[in-house]
């Protein structure tokens, strides 16, 4: 099977986080036939896949996830998400670009370069837990391998980086992400007497006014300038005439390595400390901002992609987050994949020669990091 023939195979198990739906157990078996030693990991109701193939150094990695988001209505697709139906050479369906698309690379590219014998190992780490909570996923196998003492040398992960076409970006860090959840806590009351009250909306919409104001910094040289997005305000008030006890907003930070989860936590209770009501700061796990410092990887990875793309692609750290972030702690890591501007969209989708070229750098980049 071709790179096209996988991506439509992969597609066409519906793997909504966190089930695998046998897309885990097709790879499987596609990568014992080629000689993988395979282990399944479940933790909780997520399924894991880690393969490897060879037991010497150096070792790299091809990571990535299976899951995909709902295929929301699939009445208004053009054709059914999981049909993976090619149209004048444009491949439909949920997880094309995000990211099943890149695992058939992944797997069509390694298939041919061992066919040579080389000096060190290739392995696969695959999770269904990556659209998800991400608790159960990529950093559980990482404990895994850590108890069972195996290292990684270098990691990419597939993850969907090009703005337009495959060969303009490569992602070379992120950002770091924290959620916050804000509740003003004020006293309830009949609107014709505030007087008596205190009403909690007044102060979160002065609140989020100051905060959203203020620059948190002005970016660095790969880094652009953290910000802070609300993404909620809620009062959970059905009635038109009696004031509140609290006022809830959600907000993100995408920030990167100027701040830190804590020093963001920090700004944030200052500023409620202002107030003459309550505020309470509620953060999340979250995750720090990273960047690859490992020049000899990047340079295998961009090497690769100039050659196979004709292009000079960027060195970035833009987008969201994924389980690079997780990954970092173990080993170097890049992210290098398809198109992103269909990912989680009505009608997903990729063209065919995205697909053919992307396995080619894949290939490439085996080539170059085992030379």
């Amino acid at each position: 099977m071709n790179v096209i023939s996988l991506t439509q195979k992969l597609i066409q198990f519906p793997s909504i986080t966190p089930k695998e739906e046998g897309c885990l157990d097709f790879i499987e078996d596609y990568l014992n036939k080629l000689g993988f030693v395979c282990n399944r990991l479940p933790f909780g109701e997520v399924d894991n896949l880690y393969a490897r193939f060879g037991t010497s150094a150096p070792h790299f990695c091809f990571a990535g996830h299976v899951d995909v988001v709902s295929d929301i209505d699939a009445s208004k697709w053009s054709y059914s998400p999981f049909s993976a139906t090619i149209k004048e050479d444009i491949l439909y369906g949920r997880g094309a670009v995000d990211m099943k698309g890149a695992i058939a690379a992944f797997l069509d590219a390694t298939s041919q370069f061992i066919k040579n014998s080389f000096n060190g190992s290739i392995s696969f780490l695959l999770t269904t837990d990556e659209e998800g909570p991400a608790i159960n996923g990529t950093i559980k196998v990482l404990e895994w391998l850590k108890d069972k003492e195996e290292s990684i040398h270098a990691c990419l992960v597939g993850e969907p980086t090009n703005p337009h076409k495959v060969g303009e970006m490569i992602k070379i860090g992120r950002r770091g992400s924290l959620n916050i959840d804000i509740t003003v806590h004020g006293i309830a009351g009949h609107v014709a007497y505030p007087e008596l009250a205190k009403n909690p909306i007044s102060v979160l919409l002065q609140y989020l006014q100051q905060i959203t104001a203020a620059s948190l910094d002005q970016g660095t040289e790969n880094f652009s300038p953290s910000h802070l997005e609300i993404t909620s305000i809620d009062v959970g008030n059905s009635t038109r005439n009696v004031i509140p006890t609290l006022a809830q907003a959600k907000i993100n930070i995408r920030f990167n390595p100027l701040q830190s989860k804590e020093r963001l936590v920090e700004k944030l209770e200052k500023v409620a400390a202002q107030f003459p009501l309550k505020i309470d700061i509620q953060s999340n796990q979250g995750c720090e901002a990273f960047m690859s410092t490992d020049q000899h990887l990047t340079e295998v990875v961009r090497l690769a992609v100039e050659e196979i793309c004709g292009a000079q692609p960027t060195l970035s750290t833009t987008g969201g987050t994924s389980d690079a972030r997780f990954i970092k702690d173990v080993c170097p890591v890049i992210e290098f994949g398809l198109v992103s501007a269909t990912a989680h969209h009505i009608n997903e989708h990729i063209a065919v020669s995205e697909l053919v070229l992307l396995r080619n750098v894949y290939l490439k980049i085996l080539e170059n990091y085992f030379i």
